[in-house]
């Protein structure tokens, strides 16, 4: 059975950072070692979108084009845990955040929700301006 357990939300000055982590359990490297995990985010009406994504094969990451240079996506294989640092938040990025994970790597590694089979329960980030 595969978990992911998010932790590090909360609620932040405008211009604050945060950092949320993402500790799996269960999951097995879906091929030799390389895995494809996500950060996604959803606010109150509004659809789940990718925010970064992390192949770590070759340690590439993606980023949703709004989000790049705020945001880093990075893993530490040794602690199955997988990152998200957000820098300079602004009003608009609070959501509920979501880490979620690949069972196979068709379609590359890409922050698209559809792709994405195991998902965590999400941690709450808030903003205040």
């Amino acid at each position: 059975q595969v978990t992911l357990v998010e932790s590090g939300g909360g609620s932040v000055q405008a211009g604050g950072s945060l950092r949320l982590s993402c500790q799996t359990f269960g999951y097995v490297y879906v091929i030799n070692g390389i895995n494809c995990m996500g950060w996604f985010r959803q606010a109150p009406g509004k659809e789940r979108e990718g925010v970064a994504s992390i192949y770590s094969g070759g340690a590439r990451t993606s980023y949703s084009e709004s989000l790049k240079g705020r945001f880093t996506i990075s893993q530490d294989k040794a602690k199955n845990t997988v990152y998200l640092q957000m820098n300079s938040l602004r009003p608009e990025d609070p959501a509920m955040y979501y880490c979620a994970a690949k069972d196979r790597l068709t379609g590359g590694c890409w922050p698209n929700p559809s792709e994405y089979k195991y998902w965590g329960q999400g941690t709450q980030v808030t903003v205040s301006s």
